[in-house]
């Protein structure tokens, strides 16, 4: 199940990002595909055999998961300025340029490096599984670690979850209230992974759920936006042409 849930979250990924490669060729929103194309190197990277080959390269010590970190605060980040000025999200805007959203990127910068120089990352594993079944000391640190990765894209989806509530209960078209759903929904998705560390070994397949549940809530979300837009458009040059 966890399998299948990577790869198809991959697939929709890279399909989104090959879709956006003629508008971005055409000059039209490049920075969107550079945000899908940055998702698709993240979750390849949250993939075994891609990431063992990465990992060999950097040296063998799980720094291509580190790497893999810093790939999605920069993707989070991009993404939570796009959605909070198409919307209008002043508030969210404010959270995430302003004071508030620099300390919390650095402090979770901060957080991740520490934790991750504290584990004994010696040996390429994805997922860092095998630095987790080395010892207790190390199972508690990855878990940590791996929540750590998680708060500054926790704290941008929650900047504009306020956002995305009043796009849902708006008088805006369906698809982009649609799109505002599904990015409330990954946001608490988000939100929920958090509580990782103290998720019971019965339970942890939960962690991926959340995860998964998050990036592809995400991704659909700002497909949504992107169809909404286009049949837009389409609409407006039908409307000039029956006008015209």
């Amino acid at each position: 199940m966890i399998e299948i849930l990577q790869w198809t979250t991959l697939a929709v990924c890279a399909l989104v990002a090959v879709a956006r490669i003629p508008s971005a060729l055409r000059g039209e929103n490049r920075s969107l595909f550079f945000v899908y194309a940055f998702m698709t190197v993240a979750i390849l990277l949250s993939i075994e055999a891609p990431y063992l080959a990465v990992d060999s390269v950097l040296g063998g010590t799980n720094l291509a998961n580190l790497l893999l970190r810093f790939i999605i605060f920069g993707t989070v980040f991009a993404l939570g300025l796009r959605i909070a000025r198409g919307f209008g999200a002043d508030d969210a805007l404010r959270l995430i340029t302003g004071p508030p959203g620099i300390v919390f990127v650095g402090a979770a910068s901060v957080a991740v490096v520490v934790v991750f120089l504290m584990m004994d990352t010696a040996g390429s594993s994805a997922g860092l599984i095998a630095v987790y079944d080395r010892d207790v000391r190390n199972a508690a640190l990855v878990e940590y670690y791996g929540a750590a990765g998680r708060l500054y894209p926790a704290y941008i989806t929650l900047a504009l979850f306020p956002a995305m509530v009043r796009a849902v209960r708006s008088g805006l078209p369906r698809l982009v209230r649609l799109g505002a759903g599904l990015l409330a929904v990954g946001s608490l998705a988000i939100t929920l992974s958090l509580l990782s560390p103290v998720i019971p070994p019965s339970l942890a397949y939960l962690r991926f759920v959340f995860s998964y549940t998050a990036i592809l809530c995400l991704v659909v979300g700002l497909s949504v936006f992107w169809l909404s837009k286009i049949l837009a458009r389409k609409t407006r040059r039908a409307h000039t042409g029956l006008t015209g």
